[in-house]
């Protein structure tokens, strides 16, 4: 072995060009995994600040700051030597084709899930989750959704392919239940007609404890298989500025992380994370608590499906 060019590299400035620094295998659908991180870097469908196309690689650049610490406080595991996860890299389609990266965004996760893995997808903008949920829908049926925004994306109005109207149109195919589902962190205008879902709002949320939330989505999703999408505008501006779309007033990052934490035997089998806007960003604030938020995911995933005490 090559003692220069074959070194662990433990630095956060240099190799940094996959998730955790994983491996990026040649062929993703053959090679041997249980998580798929993949990246979806598209932004035709925001309807205010673009950007989002920048996410993934954003997102993987900031986790390199993760990359290091091995067993991650406070889990009590070594997430990589537990489970076996691959970066699927980016996908790729005609620059400015929405109706080409849809049909590729469910082709993709339905010969990943098809191969055995579960997807880690990292956008993007929010429009990505409706074709992914298409995709788990055909392995799956029925899904609970976990939903974290500071808005629902229950939107009737926009066209075919605009960032918040996936879950309008989810409920309408028949992707997901809207009675065992729960949005965490909305506070904007949500009260259409006929919504269905079981809504946490941001001053709620704020007040209650994290027991409080966490029963709750527990009570409403029970043992449905549950896809959790992670809108990263669910946090207050204050500590995730990189996004299209901020609203003043939302949670803070160790709330959500000590929400997500208290979820370890929901039966989560897909999740992303979306919205990062790194140009809006400072520091890498946004970004990093984008990975970090996509790293508990991974845990929970891991807890629950590895059995791990």
């Amino acid at each position: 072995m090559n003692a220069i060019f074959n070194q662990v590299d433990n630095s956060i400035y240099s190799n940094a060009m996959t998730f955790l620094r994983l491996p990026m295998p040649v062929d993703p659908l053959s090679a041997q995994a249980d998580i798929a991180v993949l990246g979806l870097p598209f932004d035709l469908a925001t309807t205010g600040r673009s950007g989002a196309r920048m996410g993934p690689t954003a997102i993987r650049q900031a986790s390199i700051n993760l990359a290091w610490e091995g067993k991650r406080f406070p889990w009590k595991f070594n997430l990589l030597k537990e489970t076996k996860i691959i970066d699927a890299g980016d996908l790729v389609y005609s620059t400015g084709d929405a109706n080409e990266f849809t049909q590729k965004v469910e082709a993709a996760a339905t010969q990943l899930l098809s191969s055995g893995k579960t997807v880690l997808s990292l956008g993007g903008d929010h429009f990505v989750t409706l074709p992914l949920l298409r995709a788990h829908h055909q392995k799956f049926g029925k899904m609970a959704l976990i939903h974290f925004d500071a808005h629902t994306d229950t939107y009737n109005n926009g066209s075919a392919y605009d960032h918040g109207t996936m879950f309008y149109h989810a409920p309408n195919e028949g992707l997901i239940d809207p009675q065992k589902s729960v949005q965490i962190g909305i506070r904007t205008a949500y009260h259409q007609s006929g919504h269905g879902f079981n809504v946490i709002d941001a001053p709620q949320a704020n007040d209650m404890s994290v027991a409080q939330i966490t029963s709750l989505i527990k009570e409403k999703v029970q043992n449905m298989p549950v896809y959790l999408t992670f809108d990263i505008d669910c946090l207050d501006p204050a500590f995730a500025p990189g996004t299209g779309t901020p609203v003043c007033g939302g949670l803070s990052t160790d709330k959500i992380l000590k929400i997500l934490r208290a979820l370890t035997d929901i039966n989560i089998i897909g999740m992303d994370v979306v919205e990062v806007a790194p140009a809006y960003d400072n520091s890498e604030i946004t970004a990093l608590a984008a990975a970090t938020i996509a790293v508990e995911l991974l845990h929970l995933w891991t807890i629950k499906n590895k059995h791990i005490e």
